[in-house]
């Protein structure tokens, strides 16, 4: 579109620097209409009929992705870092029985935290879900996130009888990001056991959907929810992408191997195949979980998703750390990819994403907050190679120039030569692109014709002050605090402005009267 074509109603942003996905640029507008959408990146000398909004000392960038969330476990925050020895047994494996005598020498591990995480969720009623889901929400937004992929699996009330609407905690985890200002892409939970030869946990009896079909009854329910009036009297193939504007879709969670039943995980697939819609599953997140795959199924996780053919470029694996190489060919062979979520995997003792393997076959990673112990979807970004880092006694890791990752990568993009740094530019993809792909969000980058999603940063911030244009991003990568985020905007909309969101003051008081109800 040539620049004297803008309507009247368009909006120019114009900040110090654009990032543009190579690099940052000075002198650039990005132009959207009134709809939110992006018109173009243009010179700001050239502007000509755009309403103007300037942003002095202010970098652009897109929107952050997190492409992996629990909502309501926010509440959980502060309240499990400590040893529990009541509930303590040897390591990586969940108790198959009652609990022995407790000693303070066993391990304190992710199934202990499971037992706390439990008895949270047993509590919840459908306005508690909704308040923790804000609160979660609007950190998000306030460190630059301006799309989520909900893993949503508290479905009933907690006697384990189904609401009069069985999507009722759903639709208010939507309303929670509608009322934030979020785009979210809620990946409804299939759950339908306790493990394999385990006994019913009645403390799970939230999360159960035993039927396939009543659990894809439930999904094709939600979707029809979320759609338009219009849509909702399309044909019955319009359920693809299940999206009602572009701001709120459905996806579908076996939750992992172990809770989902072969045959029960090849209907949920099979639906999701059918209609085109995203597919994410815990996948090798614990040593537990893979040896107890290898003992009802012969094969480890990964293992038994290719040989039955159930991964594909829809399918995100989410953790996947105790893999072997050969499953890590599995997931570049069938274009798969992995979501890591580092603040919550070092939080819960899971393990290191191999991420230098999965990069040298192209294998691509998107990354989630998880638990919520952290929101900072650039700490988790950062933590990627920092972990990598502490276990391999060596730095920049993920750099295309390492000898990690070389194999499949192109040797020229080592070297900066005016442009980010090769791993902050390939950390950041993780955080926008990448996660934008695994949960089919519209943004991720500047292009005319997708939405304008963008945050800004203060460049007198004290994180990343002095920074060069040309070491901005590695700055904002690996340094950045979230006091520096001061504007975002989704779908052309501001919702967070000078660091403070619009409801921020209303979500933080209703979320403290829960959590004072809660904990007491």
């Amino acid at each position: 579109m040539s620049t004297n074509q803008h309507p009247r109603q368009s909006i120019a942003w114009i900040p110090n620097l654009v990032y543009t996905g190579a690099r940052f640029e000075s002198g650039l507008a990005l132009v959207c209409d009134e709809a939110g959408t992006i018109l173009e990146v243009v010179r700001a000398d050239e502007l000509r009929a755009a309403r103007k909004i300037n942003l002095p000392r202010r970098a652009l960038l897109p929107g952050l992705v997190n492409a992996h969330s629990h909502a309501f476990q926010r509440v959980l925050r502060g309240r499990t870092e400590y040893r529990t020895p009541q509930r303590s047994f040897s390591r990586g494996l969940p108790p198959a029985g009652p609990v022995s005598s407790p000693t303070l020498n066993e391990v304190d591990s992710f199934w202990t935290w499971r037992e706390m995480m439990y008895s949270a969720a047993m509590r919840l009623t459908p306005d508690d879900i909704y308040h923790a889901s804000r609160m979660a929400f609007l950190e998000m937004a306030l460190s630059g996130i301006t799309s989520v992929g909900e893993f949503h699996y508290l479905h009933h009330a907690p006697d384990g009888n189904s609401y009069d609407d069985p999507n009722l905690l759903a639709k208010e985890v939507l309303r929670a990001a509608g009322d934030v200002g979020l785009r979210i892409a809620l990946l409804r939970v299939a759950y339908a056991r306790s493990g394999f030869q385990t006994a019913v946990n009645p403390k799970q009896r939230r999360f159960i959907e035993g039927d396939p079909q009543i659990y894809l009854k439930n999904v094709e329910a939600l979707a029809k929810s979320v759609r338009t009036p219009s849509e909702g009297n399309a044909t019955s193939n319009a359920l693809a992408d299940a999206r009602a504007t572009a701001s709120a879709w459905i996806g579908v969670s076996p939750h992992s191997v172990r809770a989902v039943p072969l045959n029960y995980l090849k209907d949920v697939i099979a639906y999701a195949n059918e209609h085109d819609l995203k597919v994410h599953m815990h996948v090798a997140e614990q040593p537990a979980e893979v040896s107890a795959c290898i003992e009802e199924h012969g094969r480890t996780p990964v293992a038994l998703l290719q040989t039955e053919g159930l991964l594909s470029e829809r399918f995100t694996a989410v953790h996947a750390i105790h893999v072997t190489p050969k499953a890590v060919r599995s997931f570049a062979q069938t274009h798969a990819m992995v979501c890591a979520c580092p603040t919550t995997e070092r939080n819960l003792g899971d393990g290191v994403v191999p991420a230098d393997q999965y990069l040298k076959h192209d294998v691509a990673i998107c990354l989630g907050t998880d638990s919520h112990a952290q929101i900072d979807l650039l700490e988790d970004a950062r933590e990627l190679e920092y972990h990598l880092r502490l276990q391999k006694l060596e730095r920049a890791v993920l750099s295309v120039g390492s000898p990690s990752v070389s194999e499949g990568n192109s040797g020229d993009e080592a070297l900066p030569n005016g442009r980010a740094s090769d791993t902050a530019r390939l950390l950041f993809d993780c955080a926008t692109i990448n996660g934008a792909r695994s949960i089919g969000a519209p943004g991720g980058v500047f292009e005319a014709g997708r939405p304008a999603d963008f945050f800004t940063v203060d460049l007198d911030d004290p994180s990343i002050a002095g920074a060069s244009r040309d070491d901005l991003l590695p700055a904002i990568v690996f340094s950045l605090s979230r006091a520096a985020v001061q504007e975002v905007v989704v779908n052309g909309k501001p919702i967070v402005s000078e660091g403070q969101h619009l409801i921020q003051e209303e979500v933080v008081e209703r979320y403290n009267e829960l959590q004072k109800r809660l904990w007491g």
